[in-house]
């Protein structure tokens, strides 16, 4: 089996929806442009949520910023659900790995990283 065989593989995704492939844009391209688009502004939210020092402006700011999100997580559903994103599968042995260094992580947390 050849790597590009195995990259296959190891993607999860749907059957993909079919578009026109013409010089304008369809719906995929515009769907993509929306989602990057909403990556950005929760991203550009996120940092102006930490700079925040008015509580209103605090406030106002995070309404929005969990709408982008939601809008977002939305947008990302809808492509993944058209077969246009796709995820590559996880190795067993991959998440035992991360889970072990973020559990080693938690250990130089106060507390050991619990809540009180």
């Amino acid at each position: 089996m050849n790597q590009n065989q195995n990259q296959n593989q190891q993607k999860i995704k749907n059957p993909e929806t079919q578009v026109p492939k013409t010089p304008q844009m369809n719906e995929r391209d515009f769907i993509n442009d929306l989602l990057t688009t909403e990556k950005y502004m929760t991203t550009s939210y996120s940092m102006a949520l930490h700079e925040a020092s008015h509580q209103g402006l605090y406030q106002d700011m995070m309404q929005i910023f969990t709408e982008t999100q939601n809008c977002q997580r939305d947008l990302y559903n809808l492509m993944f659900k058209k077969g246009w994103y796709a995820v590559e599968a996880a190795e067993q042995q991959k998440l035992q790995q991360s889970y072990q260094q973020f559990q080693g992580y938690t250990n130089q947390l106060p507390n050991g990283g619990m809540v009180q």
